[in-house]
């Protein structure tokens, strides 16, 4: 037995670290604050019986790119449904914009904006590897495909300036471009959103699009569990670490570590944390947050426009100055009466999900940090717009405030669902700069969790590579994914 292994927090990366560590021989447990496991994949019934929706994540492009759940297997051990239009953009006058993965079919929906698409996103989907190896880890480092990476951060920089809005001409590619760009949960435009957006824009135009297990995002977790299981790890759920101070997590000189996916906040209970550290996490900051609606359908959204119900991922705001409206008011603290309002409605291609005849929506829109505001009648009144008759079809809602986010999961910090700001500066100081900021300055503590390299997702790739740090520090192993999942 190389040592003991604690994990606090079920989530994909803790889970994947979980299973590195316990593939490399360690004894591991993992302790989970709520009832069940998954952390940001959960699904449960929370509307109706018989209705399943995805508490958290429900659409995953980056899940089946990374190189640790590729090595895991991942895209085999479960079901993968993989769209042919990866979102949609409804806009006024029953139109829409479709990202269809066929990006030749995308740029001819986009008119004279077309050959600029193709411009823009065809180099990054078509080296899609050489990009999740760019933004896939920590910046400090020289690229391994520093021609793409070249092209990546310069489109970047070209598309998060005022100057890049003249990029495109037509008001569909502008709002496409909007849409992916308000994943980041931050002022638009910007450089960090635009370096996420692309990101995603490229996985949508890539073999796998943007992917979702059939039956839910829970089959992640419920998978990771099951090879965690059986390579003699544990999970404990119920419970909730609040502190460091007397956990009992075994002795560091012995080459026993603790991880936490957590917020790096809970390393600020360790009592021995460094003066320096500990207000370099406390500087760390959070972003906006984000409040949860989910629907209960008696049938299919009515959309407007047929093709977005081809979509499982729908970005209802309107035109691109509409989203970059919502975006900046939540930036300053308010919510406009016309929301980005991010939707997922995965019985169009899951019916699994669902009674039959029957379907689900996930939405939800950003708010500030801490607000109580219930979105329910804000979502419902933005749906309707591109889809009338929607509020007819409603069965059943859940909601859940950014307040209650935090209390249903202590690590998303005010409701940032993202494990922190996104910003370019953050992108490079997640949450230290360094070049292992996996590594905390206490022996024998690892940070697990989104707020570390390479940032929020489902990717594992944070969780990897705390495991990996933790393998060269006690064990002296210098490991790639492939070394540990071959088996």
């Amino acid at each position: 037995m190389a040592g003991r292994a604690t994990v606090v927090g079920s989530g994909p990366n803790g889970l994947a670290a979980a299973v590195a560590l316990a593939r490399a021989g360690f004894e591991v447990r993992v302790l989970e604050a709520a009832p069940t496991l998954g952390g940001g994949v959960r699904s449960a019934e929370l509307t109706l019986p018989g209705f399943v929706h995805d508490v958290c994540s429900a659409v995953h492009p980056a899940a089946l790119s990374s190189p640790v759940f590729r090595a895991f297997g991942l895209g085999e051990r479960i079901e993968w449904i993989r769209p042919e239009a990866s979102y949609a953009q409804p806009l006024d006058g029953g139109r829409a914009a479709i990202a269809w993965r066929d990006i030749e079919r995308t740029a001819s929906g986009l008119g004279r904006d077309g050959r600029m698409w193709l411009a823009a996103l065809r180099p990054l989907s078509s080296h899609l590897d050489a990009v999740v190896d760019f933004t896939g880890s920590q910046l400090l480092r020289w690229p391994r495909h520093p021609i793409t990476a070249v092209r990546y951060g310069l489109r970047a920089l070209q598309l998060g300036s005022r100057l890049g809005r003249g990029t495109f001409a037509t008001e569909e590619a502008n709002a496409l471009l909007a849409g992916v760009f308000a994943h980041s949960n931050s002022q638009l435009p910007s450089v960090g959103a635009s370096a996420s957006g692309l990101f995603l824009a490229a996985h949508a135009h890539a073999a796998d699009g943007w992917a979702f297990p059939r039956g839910g995002a829970q089959r992640i977790a419920d998978v990771l569990a099951d090879d965690l299981r059986a390579h003699g790890g544990a999970i404990e759920t119920g419970q909730h670490v609040t502190t460091l101070d007397g956990l009992d997590w075994g002795d560091p000189a012995a080459g026993d570590v603790l991880l936490l996916d957590t917020s790096p906040r809970l390393a600020l209970t360790h009592p021995g944390i460094p003066a320096r550290y500990a207000t370099a996490i406390r500087r760390y900051r959070y972003g906006a947050a984000a409040a949860k609606v989910d629907f209960a359908l008696d049938g299919p959204v009515p959309w407007a426009h047929s093709d977005v119900a081809q979509a499982p991922t729908v970005h209802v705001g309107g035109t691109r100055a509409e989203v970059e409206a919502s975006e900046n008011a939540v930036a300053r603290g308010s919510v406009t009466d016309r929301p980005y309002v991010l939707a997922v409605q995965p019985t169009v291609l899951d019916p699994s999900r669902a009674p039959e005849g029957k379907h689900v929506l996930w939405t939800y829109i950003h708010v500030p940090a801490s607000s109580t505001l219930d979105a329910t009648e804000l979502v419902t009144r933005q749906v309707e717009r591109f889809a009338p008759g929607f509020r007819d079809r409603i069965l059943a809602t859940s909601a859940m405030t950014a307040a209650q986010r935090e209390a249903y999961n202590p690590a998303d910090i005010g409701g940032d669902i993202l494990g922190g700001a996104f910003t370019f500066a953050q992108a490079i100081r997640r949450p230290t700069v360094s070049p292992t900021p996996w590594r905390t300055p206490m022996p024998g503590v690892y940070l697990a969790s989104a707020a570390s390299p390479p940032g929020p997702g489902v990717t594992g790739m944070p969780g990897w590579y705390a495991a990996r740090q933790a393998l060269r520090d006690t064990q002296g192993l210098r490991l790639e994914p492939e070394d540990l999942f071959r088996t």
